[in-house]
């Protein structure tokens, strides 16, 4: 017996020396790994990368950009059926362990055991406060060391944080496949859905992604995708969290999956979406944009914005399909299946309705094409063949540029299209507007292109913005970096300097040949107006830009000085600088579409300057206001009740940059350009329109700017590399029609508003060719002219005795309005 008690006392100390070991290096080994843990406590302050949003006016979602998709949301704003499907995948008891789950890690060390030797990856049994601790805090390594540190971090974090801490920066910060990070923006990509409106069979598919998202892609991998979500549905059938039901129907379920573009998400807006993120690099770099979760409330009109973009495509489509057909845009070998082929070739995503196809068989009457296939997530060819017919009617347009049938419209489809052309086509459009059921229109790229822009012109906000036939052929934004020539658009900014210094539209100035010694070894300038050897002699201001007569403009800038049309230029910010030449006082110099949407705005608005802006409001992640363009005062907007207080009011400080009844001066006299000048095609919109066309030399470019009280657009057209338009390739035949289409489509539903005439102006009867007052019952014809405070019309106007450009005896009556005269010789000029 003493023995046996010997005995049981040697192992009971045994046992105890031993474990007392046990425990020191576990203790040593604890505090071996402990002593270079990552510092836990930055998860407090943790601020993940998120992406940036961009929003229309209306709130509409415009464009993301981000490096990693990620969207965080606040563990109260995720339904409890998204939580319960990834604690049912990932860690049922994580409401119940306190980091680390021993069970777990008892069937993790089994199985190791079993498949030792085997090349096999170990199997985790991390519980999420584990993964939470690898994601955030170390590597991806596959070590005993890592885990043992995953543990030891583990608990630490459970003590320091709560369990829907916890969980929140899981769901936030766990990478789901196809570049999304966290629940939010997995359910936007996967699904183009909130987590609140996805099903239980779409939770369980995000639950199921943690593990491999490479390996469970819901096409290259959808058998095996569907088998883990139907894993993750039967664990929440079984701990209770979905009803039998429930989990029978989400079993069933198709994995269909929406794919969400990177690319703007508003039809149209790629060319205002990428401005705007260009903006917000320039402004707080790259990081900011892509991880700093800013929140960008855009200027965007998406109904202004649609009608933009469709009324400059027509123009541009218009034009180019006049110029003939130059031919299909690549050629296909269709023997076999002609559908990956077709795949392969690349098309223009941004033009619907309009579509790729390859002509697959001709006859005289038709021919039969098949449109290019699709594309599945994982890049597959889908199998399903479409195929529509071209009738006769569809190619109509189509004349040759080239060869013996140059010009001439085809009798046949064969003369246009042969087997293997890759082509564009849309739906045929009958004369009552129907759609021809099954047969399409041949469609070619444009090769001009051009730019529109709408402005508010109270306060620069641009509304829509096309930079160009189509983003995804050529990102290049003729709106804002495109420098042309703007030619007679630029005129109203000479006028205005002219009626801010003694000028009224009733002043007289001759329009006659002129010729310019331009200094030595430059020679003699002789400008003309568009219609060669057509002149009026003796015109009105108004009458001039009406009919955008070059010769008197020439001669206001030389009377009026070109230092200070210069400075006018700089003041509406159309040039920086703008050269001491006469030839710029015609639009000679370069510049953009913007600029002159913008120096039109502050005729419109009564002269007030105004920045142009395509953002409203920046909002950081913490929904904190950043940027506001908006920089008026708003004297007692912060009461917090009410008081008997007056009422709160705006404070403009904005600069004068001219004299608000020279800005209406020249706005009725632009109203003439459209009402009787270069632009009457712009009548049909029905409402006060004003504006002025431009032409460059030898027709390269064509530009209208035009305006009611409350939208300024400006168009431009031309080819990127420049060359001539045709004989008639004006602002008003090209421009203008563009314009108008968006205008009749922009203010349809606005009443007729007139433009606002300034406190002061005298509106008085004067006759339209001479300039000179009408009397009352007169009979003659007339029109109300606007003159300035101590600026009247004159009585009378006559022309004797001075020598006019053919030699005539010409002579302005001693009380007409002012008349040019040449310095030194008595002659008009």
């Amino acid at each position: 017996m003493r023995l046996l008690l010997r005995f049981m006392g040697f192992l009971f100390a045994a046992g105890t020396i031993v474990f007392l070991v046990g425990v020191a290096a576990a203790a040593g080994l604890i505090w071996h790994y402990s002593k270079d843990l990552p510092d836990y406590s930055q998860l407090q302050d943790y601020e993940p990368p998120v992406m940036t949003r961009v929003h229309a006016a209306d709130g509409s979602l415009l464009a993301e950009y981000s490096k990693e998709r990620r969207l965080y949301l606040p563990i109260q704003a995720i339904p409890k059926p998204v939580i319960n499907a990834f604690l049912a995948a990932e860690d049922k008891n994580f409401y119940e362990h306190g980091g680390i789950d021993f069970s777990g890690l008892a069937r993790a060390a089994l199985l190791y055991a079993q498949n030792f030797g085997s090349n096999k990856r170990p199997q985790g049994a991390s519980t999420i406060t584990q993964q939470v601790a690898k994601n955030f805090l170390l590597t991806n390594e596959v070590s005993f060391t890592r885990k043992i540190k995953e543990a030891l971090l583990a608990m630490r974090i459970e003590r320091a944080y709560s369990k829907d801490k916890i969980l929140e920066l899981y769901l936030n910060e766990i990478f789901l496949g196809l570049n999304a990070y966290g629940i939010a923006a997995a359910s936007l990509v996967y699904f183009d859905k909130s987590v609140n409106e996805l099903t239980v069979s779409e939770a369980a598919y995000l639950a199921a992604l943690p593990k491999a998202p490479s390996n469970l892609h819901p096409v290259r991998n959808r058998d095996r995708a569907i088998e883990r979500r139907n894993y993750v549905i039967d664990r929440l059938l079984e701990n209770g969290w979905i009803k039998q039901a429930e989990a029978d129907k989400a079993r069933k379920d198709p994995l269909i999956v929406t794919s969400r573009s990177n690319a703007a998400h508003i039809f149209a807006g790629e060319y205002f979406a990428e401005e705007v993120r260009r903006d917000i690099f320039e402004r707080y770099g790259e990081k900011k944009l892509y991880e700093g979760g800013l929140s960008v409330r855009t200027t965007l009109n998406p109904k202004l914005q649609i009608a933009a973009r469709k009324a400059l495509t027509d123009g541009l489509i218009a034009y180019d399909e006049a110029q003939g057909w130059r031919g299909a845009t690549s050629k296909l070998d269709i023997s076999g299946d002609w559908g990956p082929k077709l795949a392969d070739v690349k098309a223009l995503n941004d033009i619907s309705p309009w579509r790729m196809a390859v002509v697959l068989e001709t006859s005289d009457q038709s021919a039969r094409i098949g449109f290019q296939p699709g594309r599945e997530l994982g890049g597959a060819v889908l199998k399903e063949r479409q195929t529509g017919l071209i009738s006769l009617d569809g190619v109509k347009w189509a004349r040759p540029t080239s060869g013996p049938t140059r010009g001439k419209t085809p009798s046949s489809i064969s003369q246009v299209l042969s087997p293997g052309d890759v082509i564009y086509v849309d739906p045929l459009v009958a004369k009552d507007g129907t759609k021809v059921e099954g047969q399409f229109r041949l469609r070619q790229l444009p090769e001009i292109s051009g730019a529109l822009v709408a402005m508010d012109p109270l306060t620069g906000r641009v509304q829509a913005m096309v930079g160009g036939f189509s983003f995804d052929q050529s990102q290049f934004n003729r709106a804002t970096q495109a420098y042309r020539q703007p030619g007679s658009s630029f005129k109203p900014l000479v006028y205005s300097a002219a009626m801010d210094n003694g000028y009224t539209p009733s002043t007289v100035v001759i329009d006659a040949p002129i010729e310019v010694d331009q200094g030595a070894g430059i020679g003699i300038w002789r400008p003309e107006n568009y219609s060669t050897g057509k002149y009026y002699g003796p015109t009105t201001l108004r009458q001039a830009l009406t009919k955008s007569l070059n010769t008197v403009t020439v001669r206001l800038a030389q009377d009026v000085g070109m230092p200070l049309i210069g400075e006018y230029a700089k003041r509406f910010g159309v040039y920086d600088e703008l050269p001491n030449y006469l030839s710029y006082a015609l639009g000679a110099g370069e510049t953009t579409v913007m600029r002159m949407v913008t120096a039109y705005s502050m005729f419109d608005n009564g002269g007030k300057r105004i920045k142009p802006t395509l953002i409203d409001r920046i909002q950081d992640r913490y929904g904190r206001t950043i940027f506001r363009h908006d920089q008026r005062e708003c004297r007692g907007c912060d009461a917090d009740t009410w008081k008997n207080q007056p009422e709160p009011t705006l404070v403009d400080r904005r600069e004068q940059v001219l004299d608000p009844m020279t800005a209406y001066q020249i706005t009725s006299m632009m109203e003439g350009v459209v009402q009787y000048g270069t632009a009457t095609v712009v009548k049909e919109v029905g409402k006060p329109i004003a504006g002025k066309t431009g032409t460059t030399n030898d027709e390269k470019d064509a530009w209208f700017i035009g305006f009611s009280p409350d939208v300024v657009v400006g168009v431009y057209m031309g080819y990127d590399k420049p060359k001539h338009l045709g004989r008639g390739g004006t602002g008003g035949h090209l421009a203008a029609p563009v314009a108008k289409d968006f205008l009749k489509m922009a203010l349809a539903d606005k009443p007729a508003i007139p433009f606002r005439v300034p406190a002061g102006i005298k509106l008085i009867r004067v006759d339209p060719k001479s300039g000179t007052r009408v009397s009352p019952g007169s009979g003659g014809p007339s029109i109300l002219e606007a003159f300035k405070p101590g600026t009247a019309p004159p009585d009378n106007y006559s022309v004797i005795g001075v020598a006019d450009a053919d030699g005539r005896s010409m002579q302005m009556s001693p009380d007409a309005d002012r008349a040019i005269m040449r310095p030194g010789t008595g002659g008009l000029y």
